[in-house]
């Protein structure tokens, strides 16, 4: 049966009295219940605070500590979709510099299936993906820029276009390339080869998906995988059979792409964020160890060395 609608009282009520959840003060937690909602505050984080056998809350567990969890994912996701958009912008910027060197500036050069992959197993990809780029360039967006240019100069030059395309039609233009284009855009990245670049667009698109839509980023894990790399190896992270524990499709992966993807500056700028979120919420809550909030996010113990070694 569907779940009732019940009354931000009734919501506290249910935490305190079914679940054990201690409510230390009825008005601050209600005031978070209507900022956030049950579901993504209460649904989305009480998981790491449950006895599992009894499926009630830990003794001595309180909303704030649900509370602190939530703000410290939030502050998480800020962080991550800064970095991520930072090199959002360098693939969009390689791959429409690329590309228009090798074909030209005509918006006819990338409405042109010749120009893609000649894999007849990936035509139907090619054709989404040009049916996207003639939507764009050919029809009233909301692209002011993208509208400009159509309407005075009867063309889009694909360095105008990217602009307006989302992060995963990116991802999937960068993968329906031809192999010489992939190989200019990878050799940017230091220990990254064109096959690696593609697992790691796939990898980083859903990501971003999880901080644009504001959803649990901290113990969130992808269908695809990054590559193996040397950092896995250098760091010691365990295996089972021949694949690594920690840094494959968790949030730690995203930190070992950032390191082979940001230029050094912004990666270490990036870490030092990270390490202040850490510290942060360690002081403010004694709820989950350190331990515990590590192996949820696939985090090794020594993950700070990810910047010590070489890639």
């Amino acid at each position: 049966m569907a779940k009732p609608f019940l009354s931000f009282e009734d919501q506290l009520n249910k935490l305190e009295n079914e679940k054990g959840l201690v409510i230390n003060n009825r008005i601050y937690a209600e005031k978070k219940l209507r900022e956030i909602g049950y579901f993504g505050l209460i649904g989305g984080y009480k998981s790491p605070f449950k006895n599992p056998t009894t499926k009630k809350y830990r003794d001595g567990v309180a909303f704030e500590d649900i509370v602190a969890l939530y703000k410290f994912d939030e502050n998480l996701r800020e962080l991550f979709l800064k970095y991520i958009l930072r090199f959002e912008r360098h693939i969009r910027s390689l791959l429409s510099y690329y590309f228009t060197e090798k074909h030209g500036e005509q918006q006819s050069c990338y409405l042109d299936p010749a120009n893609y992959v000649p894999d007849h197993k990936r035509r139907t990809d090619v054709a989404k993906l040009i049916g996207t780029l003639n939507n764009l360039a050919t029809k009233s967006s909301d692209y002011p820029y993208i509208n400009h240019q159509r309407i005075t100069y009867g063309n889009v030059p694909l360095w105008v276009l990217v602009n307006g395309l989302t992060f995963g039609t990116l991802s999937k233009f960068y993968a329906l390339t031809t192999p010489d284009l992939r190989v200019k855009i990878s050799k940017n990245f230091d220990g990254v080869n064109e096959k690696q670049l593609g697992q790691y667009l796939k990898v980083i698109t859903k990501f971003r998906n999880v901080c644009a839509h504001n959803e649990r980023l901290f113990s969130y894990q992808t269908k695809n995988d990054i590559p193996d790399t040397v950092l896995h190896r250098k760091l010691s992270i365990p295996k089972r059979g021949t694949q690594y524990l920690y840094g494959k499709r968790d949030l730690f992966a995203l930190v070992i792409a950032f390191r082979y993807l940001l230029p050094s500056e912004d990666f270490k700028k990036f870490k030092q964020g990270l390490s202040k979120i850490f510290a942060h919420y360690f002081a403010s809550t004694a709820s989950l160890s350190e331990v515990t909030v590590y192996n949820m996010m696939g985090f090794p113990p020594n993950w700070k060395k990810v910047s010590t070694y070489r890639k």
